[in-house]
């Protein structure tokens, strides 16, 4: 696939060296571990922005239809009880057919990069159609459960996650200093999907019966997530993105280690709060209708926040915003969670912890590009999502199992969720020591203090007349304390 521009930007900056005919750009955290990969010549300034806002409305839709639509399942769900659906199935499985869209839309991450790396980044997107409507209309047929594993589960998370895949990645590349509030702008569409599709489905269940509401969803989403298929344009070829669908050395880097932690606590925290919500609201007395509203606003929630989070990343930094709203997170779940006990406390906390429960998911992408570079961040997001098949299959059963049936039914859940994201808030505490340290390194290399480098801002060569005159890197502890925009 022909890439848009032939530029190439790093979340790091640029060394640039300025000759009377070409302009060569260096990103220092590829060129230190890149692992051999040579730097490219470019023509142009780094791209903040231009065609890469009709990408970040494009990923704006194709998250409001998938993940979104995903999203809806309780509404199904609930249909499914009330009206026996298909005979003989339990509660566990149709429990278990969410879960599974979550888990194969995850699974199927590595073939998604190859399919990319090899097809280029279009195909992947109309993979993703075709498994999609598939499944939407193959489940409008269903009449067995096992129909219904293999519609609304497998083959919906297939079409999900090769949309996923294809569109993650998308966004950082086309821009730099506001790489963040791009990125929460475009995955706020599964938090505004969430809530729409939530009283949509209901409403088309309820007026036109479920096969219909199946084949309208598949229609629409059709039409939506194709025209942004071909809408979207990636920059793999002039940032040289590597595509590697599992590549085992990341592993050796502790940098990713920290990061693979915080995105494997975050999601048993986050699957077990969005699913346990709107029961939590049954349990202390409310109604049916109020749980779903509960649910609602949690969507809405998340449409709305993850924007703000993004435009708080870019000033404060990415790493900081990211490791700070996890720690929030859970000491929300502490403080107001376990102790809300009417209508109106769970709706103020319900739309709270909307706009912080999502933080990993708006973030990845650009923390992921800070830890690793552009040019590995393809094969690094393909590892993470193979790592979270685990939390996000099991996540529901754990809180599930958890759950007394007695009293206060939901403490456990809760101490369980806050505690996950507490723990994931750890891992990028550390991971904020080692990016402090990297920058250390730079400094000492350009002759200069830490205090004047500046990871979003270009860096520009020649400027080294102090190099080695301070420690290339301090103790672990003054890194932890010390405040740096990361």
């Amino acid at each position: 696939m022909t890439s848009a521009a032939t530029t190439s930007d790093d979340s790091h900056g640029y060394q640039h060296d300025q000759g009377p005919s070409s302009e060569k750009t260096l990103s220092s955290r590829d060129a230190e571990h890149a692992g051999g990969l040579q730097n490219h010549q470019v023509a142009e300034k780094p791209i903040d922005g231009d065609y890469g806002w009709v990408c970040v409305g494009a990923v704006f839709l194709v998250n409001f239809h998938t993940w979104g639509l995903n999203s809806s399942y309780g509404v199904f769900l609930a249909h499914y009880l009330a009206n026996n659906t298909y005979p003989g199935a339990t509660y566990l499985e149709y429990a278990f057919v969410g879960g599974l869209s979550i888990s194969q839309a995850l699974l199927i991450s590595p073939l998604a990069t190859y399919t990319t790396r090899e097809y280029g980044t279009r195909t992947t997107l109309l993979l993703g159609v075709f498994f999609e409507t598939l499944a939407l209309i193959g489940a409008s047929f269903a009449s067995q459960i096992w129909q219904l594993f293999l519609s609304q589960g497998i083959c919906f998370g297939w079409g999900m996650g090769f949309l996923f895949v294809g569109t993650v990645g998308i966004v950082p590349q086309w821009f730099t200093k506001r790489r963040s509030l791009a990125n929460g702008i475009g995955t706020a569409g599964s938090g505004i999907g969430g809530m729409v599709y939530s009283l949509a489905a209901n409403a088309m269940i309820v007026s036109i019966g479920l096969g219909w509401a199946f084949r309208v969803l598949g229609i629409v989403s059709f039409a939506v997530n194709f025209t942004c298929a071909i809408l979207i344009k990636d920059r793999n070829k002039a940032i040289g993105a590597s595509q590697l669908a599992f590549d085992y050395r990341l592993f050796k880097k502790g940098e990713y280690l920290l990061m693979l932690g915080w995105g494997f606590f975050s999601v048993l925290g986050y699957v077990v709060l969005l699913f346990s919500l709107p029961n939590y609201a049954l349990s202390i007395g409310l109604t049916a209708q109020q749980g779903s509203v509960i649910g609602a606003l949690l969507n809405l929630g998340q449409g709305l926040g993850r924007p703000i989070v993004g435009m708080f990343s870019d000033r404060a930094g990415r790493i900081n915003i990211a490791g700070f709203l996890t720690l929030l997170c859970g000491l929300f779940c502490f403080v107001i969670w376990i102790f809300a006990k009417s209508y109106g406390v769970l709706i103020f906390f319900s739309f709270l912890i909307g706009s912080v429960a999502g933080t990993f998911w708006t973030t990845i992408g650009p923390v992921g590009a800070e830890v690793m570079g552009l040019k590995e961040l393809p094969s690094a997001l393909s590892i993470t999502w193979l790592v979270l098949v685990i939390p996000t299959t099991f996540a529901e059963p754990m809180g599930l199992e958890l759950k007394q049936t007695a009293g206060n039914i939901y403490i456990h859940a809760q101490i369980f969720t806050a505690v996950m994201y507490i723990a994931a808030a750890m891992c990028m505490l550390f991971l904020r020591a080692w990016k402090v340290g990297e920058l250390e390194e730079l400094a000492a290399e350009e002759g200069k203090t830490v205090a004047n480098i500046d990871p979003l801002e270009p860096q520009s060569e020649g400027e080294n007349t102090a190099h080695g005159s301070i420690k290339a890197k301090s103790s672990v502890l003054k890194r932890l304390l010390q405040w740096k925009r990361v």
